[in-house]
């Protein structure tokens, strides 16, 4: 159980696990979400799941490193195991069939968006996926969602793929062109806040899907917990998906950075005593 069967960087930071979990494989549904713990003394993570395998009892998760934790699950290889995995958690995506939805997915976010994508369009939405990042590098998935989504465009910063810019001027260009009923963002807290500014004087109805702190992943330990319509809600439990224009961005990016100091102290506490290690096997 937990046993990793394969792994594959999607690149440098980027890395996919594909994990034995047969329970959860069978229960999963788009939108839901694991907390895994890779050692004794760790912390537990959430992460989304980004596919689920029946038949073979296997779940995939996306890893961006990002701190300690990535860090040290990302040197995982195939055959080793996660100590424990608790899930599926959250509530499923609500899938409808909305006619026309764009899907916006920010870096890692797109591997967020992917599984619901996919099942928005199983029911028979026409669906187009804009995914953005930095540079090209950065673009995961593309391949995967081009198998099933009608339109796919790519936006990059830098502009070494796709539409210099940003995925708002991308998605700007695209309600602008045809009637949009339904869009879903997922990625950096300023991207779906931009995303949520630009659709609402369209009255588009648009979803967010929050990655907010979490401990426990049952709503006891209150670390998830958002303003959304003005009442405090638990990410883990009442979502992680909400209305984008009810959501309060300004408090969530705020309660997103409360450990920004401890994670860079700790980062780099991690990289000097990597350092220390190296030196000490130099010198025997």
């Amino acid at each position: 159980m937990n046993k990793i069967i394969k792994t594959k960087f999607l690149n440098e930071r980027v890395k996919l696990f594909e994990i034995e979990s047969p329970l959860i494989a069978r229960k999963r549904k788009p939108g839901q979400f694991i907390m895994l713990r890779i050692s004794e003394e760790g912390e537990r993570i959430p992460m989304t799941i980004a596919d689920s395998n029946v038949e073979t009892g296997t779940i995939t998760i996306i890893v961006q490193s990002v701190g300690k934790t990535t860090s040290e699950l990302q040197k995982l290889e195939a055959g080793d195991t996660i100590l424990d995995i608790v899930g599926p958690l959250g509530k499923p995506t609500h899938i409808e069939k909305f006619g026309n939805c764009v899907i916006v997915g920010g870096g890692v976010g797109a591997a967020i968006a992917y599984p619901t994508a996919k099942a928005i369009k199983e029911i028979g939405n026409y669906v187009t996926i804009i995914l953005g990042a930095k540079s090209k590098e950065y673009i995961i998935l593309k391949d995967e969602v081009s198998t099933f989504a009608d339109e796919v465009y790519i936006t990059t910063d830098d502009g070494s793929e796709g539409m210099k810019g940003l995925v708002t001027e991308k998605l700007k260009q695209v309600i602008e062109e045809q009637k949009i009923d339904f869009v879903l963002a997922i990625g950096p807290v300023p991207m779906m806040e931009a995303v949520a500014s630009l659709t609402k004087p369209y009255g588009i109805k648009t979803v967010v899907s929050l990655n907010s702190i979490m401990l426990d992943g049952t709503g006891m330990c209150g670390g998830c917990r958002a303003v959304v319509g003005g009442k405090n809600v638990f990410v883990c439990v009442d979502g992680p998906e909400f209305d984008a224009h009810e959501v309060d961005f300004t408090i969530l990016m705020q309660r997103n950075n409360i450990y920004r100091d401890k994670e860079l102290e700790c980062n780099l506490e991690k990289q000097a005593n990597e350092m220390q290690k190296k030196m000490e096997q130099n010198n025997v």
